[in-house]
């Protein structure tokens, strides 16, 4: 028999939407035929704002392009900015940034966890995630003073050095957290209910990735063998020791179990990253001055962001403020992709296959 399709509006109050953004579909009965997605409630008019900030002041706005993983953001702002000025920056720094972009994957992935506890209607997951995050969360404070918004890295180099015993607590909380998250896996992978939902749900290929622009770990599961911090590295990340998980189911579940195996590889780097700081000693320099204006000309950097691949275009004029500034966002493109990721599954299965895709808003809708 027949049906008449309709729109179903989801979001933005929908819990699903994790920010300000509206996801329409299209349904026949219980199947999704078609999605719209749309952004722009959240739209501030960033890359604008910062033609008028000097470069240092750029940083704290960097800060805010992602609320869940800001140091990476900072960090890429200012390797554009170093990249101009030609400067190679201490070797102490580019540890420390490692450490710090790492600190920042693990609080991300594990807000996104969080999230996904209460999409699947596990609120254990949530009080679990959470719980864990403070503990880097603290790991931010000791750093920088800062929990979130840290404000921390700087063109040249780091604000400040690693404090005193930090290394002996950040080792201390990697040990805490590899045996915490096996309780975690062990309430989602031993729940039918919960990884049924996953599996098979929201699959793509390697050509839809490539064609659709999508990066991080929702192409990973894929089959998709890229990560920036091992085949574009950046800071130091090549002198690390560590794997890129790749699967090639590239269902819901793949990307789900490709965000938990990042979390395992975070601790690794850190370790690693931290015994090189040690073996610096306190003396090591970790900034080098930076001139207020930035010779004129076109530069680009990446870095692996927790949800991809992040880039900033930086066109400067000679000046100490940017001609322009262009941010490309990895969940801007991921998010675009939900008309691909939602169609044939069932209403019931959006709201776990965008889970999936971690969305962050506010470095979606600048």
């Amino acid at each position: 028999m027949d049906t008449d399709k309709m729109w179903i509006i989801m979001g933005p109050q929908h819990p699903f939407s994790h920010g300000l953004w509206t996801l329409k579909i299209q349904v026949d009965g219980e199947m999704v035929t078609d999605a719209d997605p749309i952004v722009g409630y959240l739209h501030r008019g960033w890359e604008k704002e910062v033609e008028n900030r000097t470069y240092p002041k750029i940083i704290p706005m960097a800060d805010r392009l992602c609320y869940a993983a800001s140091m990476t953001y900072t960090h890429l702002f200012c390797m554009a900015c170093e990249k101009a000025l030609d400067m190679e920056i201490p070797e102490k720094a580019k540890y420390i940034r490692i450490v710090a972009d790492e600190v920042n994957r693990l609080q991300s992935h594990l807000m996104w966890l969080a999230a996904v506890g209460t999409d699947l209607g596990n609120l254990t997951v949530f009080l679990w995630a959470s719980r864990e995050r403070e503990f880097w969360m603290d790991m931010n404070v000791r750093l920088c003073g800062a929990r979130m918004t840290t404000n921390y890295p700087r063109i040249g180099g780091v604000r400040n050095d690693t404090p005193d015993i930090f290394d002996r607590d950040i080792i201390r909380c990697c040990d805490h957290f590899d045996k915490a998250l096996w309780e975690i896996i062990g309430i989602i992978d031993d729940n039918s209910t919960y990884t049924h939902r996953m599996i098979g749900n929201g699959i793509l290929t390697r050509e839809k990735c490539a064609n659709l622009g999508i990066t991080g770990p929702a192409a990973r599961g894929t089959g998709v063998d890229f990560d920036i911090r091992r085949d574009d590295p950046y800071d130091n990340y090549d002198k690390i020791d560590f794997d890129v998980p790749v699967l090639t189911a590239g269902d819901s579940y793949a990307r789900y179990m490709v965000r938990i195996e990042e979390l395992f590889q975070s601790t690794r780097i850190i370790r690693q990253a931290v015994e090189k700081i040690k073996a610096l000693g306190k003396n090591a320099p970790y900034r080098l001055k930076a001139p207020m204006n930035i010779p004129a000309g076109r530069h680009f950097a990446r870095l692996e962001d927790p949800r991809g691949e992040s880039m900033m275009y930086l066109v400067s004029d000679g000046t100490d403020k940017p001609y322009r500034l262009k941010v490309r966002s990895p969940i801007f493109v991921n998010v675009s992709a939900s008309k691909d990721l939602v169609q044939g599954c069932r209403i019931a299965d959006v709201p776990v296959i965008m889970a999936m895709i971690d969305m962050c808003l506010g470095e979606t809708d600048r």
